[in-house]
């Protein structure tokens, strides 16, 4: 009895020193350490969700594939991903983040290992496995941020944390591009996976358990039982609001989505007649219009102390600098750059919608609501990804098999007008969302 007391004694001891050790953590530079760590993963699944792009030409003569077939491939990262928002946002508020990006991680690495075997159906597990383990990536940074970081500075983290993620395509388009030419598409996804293996081992060491900090973050009233957590869950997605959110998210989303996570690359080839090097250049653009512009829009939102202005902004000009791009290549080629740089900075005006989804909710429900937002944003992916190769292979009338060229010009015109009408159907949204900007 004595042994066991003294035990209990220690082990009370030593949870009393972890938690004041977690304590000082967070007055000092490791909370940015922590979550710049989780941004980090999230730069690098998206590194991985942007590989097929880069190696199209490649993907459509080895499996001999339409472009349907190919946008199905690469939707199946979709297929998993998307889904999952809802748990990982509930397992993340239940059982903090460390563990969790962890596993992630492995996984992505498996799905990476897999996808390099030229084999359909083995691709199209490993593309699953990859989009499973990285829907932990976005909602785990968020998390990360809203444990360990004051909410003035939220909407800032999310931009940094695209930001990163942007950092990760543009790597992704520019350097994958090449590699792929120089080393071949199997040792550039060996790479890859060796890569995430460094990153899962970091996390474990870097990222400690938060259970203690989420008891000091959050204040007693807003700690649920289990019945109180599914009814709030409940009560969420009865929300008009956030439906409307995820939507205007997902609208938005469809400038990564729909177009430079995929079909990008493949439209300036056939459209612009770049090579796939020149091409994967000037799709990065995009992502560092969203890598600068989505901490910037962040902090006007917060300096401004307003969510919908910038949205509608950016959703307009958005717009109508994609029209013009699709609609006059000839003259577009001569600005090329800009014109994707400005469509990427307009379009990360959707970063602002996952503090709008926290701030219309308690701050227990964070992981859980940011999740929801982000499933309902990732449908853009699930259905524009085939949507749009089903329309290339309707609008060229032929029956095209294995060869990105066979695409005519104006199906690729029509096949993305998608996209403009996305972004004004976002802009006309967000003037029903209520305006939550306390700051």
């Amino acid at each position: 009895m004595v042994h066991e007391d003294c035990e209990l004694s220690g082990n009370a001891d030593q949870k009393f020193k972890y938690e004041e050790y977690l304590s000082e953590k967070r007055t000092t530079v490791f909370p940015w350490l922590v979550c710049g760590l989780g941004a980090l993963f999230f730069c690098y699944e998206y590194f991985l969700r942007i590989l097929p792009s880069v190696m199209t030409e490649d993907l459509l003569k080895m499996f001999s594939i339409s472009g349907v077939a190919f946008g199905n491939l690469v939707a199946f990262y979709y297929y998993a991903y998307t889904p999952m928002q809802l748990p990982v946002g509930i397992m993340m508020d239940r059982f903090g983040p460390r563990k969790l990006l962890v596993f992630a991680s492995l996984v992505c690495v498996l799905g990476t290992y897999l996808f390099a075997h030229h084999y359909l159906p083995t691709a199209q597990l490993g593309r699953f496995l990859v989009g499973f383990g990285s829907a932990f990536a976005f909602v785990g940074v968020l998390k990360l941020a809203a444990l360990w970081l004051p909410p003035s500075r939220f909407a800032f983290i999310a931009g940094m944390a695209t930001s990163l993620g942007m950092v990760g395509a543009m790597i992704g388009d520019i350097v994958l591009s090449k590699l792929v030419v120089v080393l071949g598409s199997n040792t550039t996804l060996y790479l890859s996976a060796l890569a995430g293996i460094g990153l899962t081992i970091a996390m474990w060491y870097v990222i400690p358990e938060t259970k203690a900090v989420q008891t000091k973050t959050v204040s007693a009233s807003s700690q649920l039982s289990y019945r109180e957590f599914f009814k709030a869950v409940f009560k969420l997605c009865k929300n008009p609001h956030m439906w409307l959110v995820g939507v205007i998210g997902s609208c938005l989303y469809l400038s990564l989505s729909g177009f430079a996570e995929i079909w990008g690359i493949p439209y300036l080839i056939r459209v612009y007649g770049l090579s796939s090097v020149s091409a994967a250049t000037s799709i990065s653009f995009v992502f560092l219009g969203w890598a600068i512009g989505s901490p910037l829009v962040g902090w006007i939102s917060d300096k401004i102390g307003n969510r919908r202005y910038p949205i509608i902004g950016g959703s307009l000009l958005g717009s109508l600098l994609f029209l013009f791009l699709i609609y006059f290549p000839l003259i577009a080629r001569q600005y090329l750059e800009i014109l994707l740089f400005t469509f990427g900075l307009c379009s990360s005006t959707q970063i602002i919608v996952f503090p709008i989804a926290r701030e219309l909710n308690v701050p227990a429900l964070a992981g859980t609501a940011l999740a929801m937002t982000n499933l309902l944003v990732m449908l853009s992916g699930v259905l524009s990804q085939p949507l749009i190769g089903k329309a290339l292979d309707v609008f060229t009338g032929i029956h095209v098999k294995g060869d990105l060229m066979a695409f005519s010009i104006r199906s690729f015109q029509h096949a993305l007008t998608i996209i403009p009408i996305a972004f004004v159907l976002a802009a006309i949204l967000t003037l029903f969302v209520k305006e939550t900007s306390s700051f």
